[in-house]
């Protein structure tokens, strides 16, 4: 099968185009051929060797498609069933194997890519607007990079549930598309001196009671700066770069804020969670209430390009590689 290998951690040139086996399904797998699989700062982190990983390995978590076999013991799943999938490693391939309670069965009303576009961004931002800070009606919240694919969604889903968003972007196009997903107010980061001081100014002086920050470094200071009293600062990402160390006095003097780094798959830890999860993301798409936007698709081999383009933050949306 065709597939993407990296021998070495690195810059985007280690996503090497390569000819491997085929995978054979173990014991409670599903052998998946892939119809698109998603991009995702994880698989950057992963290739980069911020978190270390076996080599060689086939990189890659997220995707869709239909079930070609079934390994000893699986229920639940037979041959021919759309499936999506946020934790199976490998999925840079043509074909990959599914660990069964990882993997959930996709609506007839929502297409393969769409499936594999929205799982793992959809299920983040669901979890980061219902369970790490709940939404309630009227609050003000910070979405930063909220034309990414995660911050779409994120606005989406904080908007539903009557929130203010008061989102950042660093172009007009960006903006339009934040605006579009419901965004109330946007910040364009790159016009302004003082992203602390413009937040507060939206909110009479008082700050958002929750910021959602994927950017890291270069947003931090800026997202603790701009949190009410007892705020919560919900840091989910560092495609800026990591937080240098923080010392905790700082949530004290600032007016006794939380701090905290979530990841998803603390938040659908159990195969009830992951599918409740899944199922609420995917019946918001099939129902028209949650817009999911693919910013670009790329061919299979294309994968290094598709990195570069997304640590540069040239995209818009969900990237997508097609077998």
């Amino acid at each position: 099968m065709h597939a993407i290998q990296i021998s070495s951690a690195g810059g985007p040139e280690v996503l090497t185009p390569a000819e491997l086996p085929d995978p054979e399904p173990g014991p409670g797998e599903l052998l998946v051929d892939v119809a698109a699989a998603g991009v995702n700062f994880i698989d950057i982190y992963q290739r980069g060797g911020t978190y270390p990983m076996p080599m060689p390995y086939v990189p890659g978590l997220e995707g869709a498609g239909r079930v070609l076999a079934l390994g000893d013991g699986v229920t639940g799943f037979a041959v021919g069933d759309r499936v999506a999938w946020s934790e199976a490693l490998g999925s840079y391939a043509e074909r990959v194997t599914v660990p069964a309670e990882k993997a959930v069965s996709v609506p007839d009303d929502v297409p393969d890519d769409v499936a594999a576009a929205v799982l793992l961004q959809g299920m983040t931002a669901h979890f980061l607007v219902h369970d790490t800070h709940p939404v309630q009606p009227g609050e003000n919240v910070l979405v930063h990079a909220a034309a990414g694919g995660v911050g779409l969604l994120l606005t989406q889903f904080a908007a539903a549930r009557g929130a203010r968003v008061i989102a950042t972007v660093s172009t007009a196009e960006k903006e339009e598309l934040a605006r579009g997903a419901g965004a109330a107010e946007v910040i364009r980061y790159t016009e302004v001196d003082d992203l602390a001081a413009e937040v507060r100014a939206l909110t009479g002086g008082t700050g958002v009671v929750a910021a959602y920050d994927s950017v890291g470094r270069t947003t931090f200071d800026a997202s603790l700066a701009s949190l009410r009293r007892r705020g919560m600062l919900v840091l989910f990402g560092a495609s800026s770069g990591p937080v240098p160390p923080v010392d905790p006095q700082r949530l004290n003097s600032a007016g006794s804020l939380f701090l905290t780094r979530p990841k998803l798959f603390d938040y659908v830890a159990t195969r009830e969670e992951l599918t409740a999860r899944a199922g609420a993301v995917l019946a918001a798409v099939a129902d028209g209430t949650l817009d999911v936007r693919i910013g670009h698709r790329y061919p299979l081999a294309d994968a290094a390009t598709a990195h570069e383009d997304l640590q540069a933050r040239r995209t818009t949306g969900k990237l997508l590689l097609l077998p």
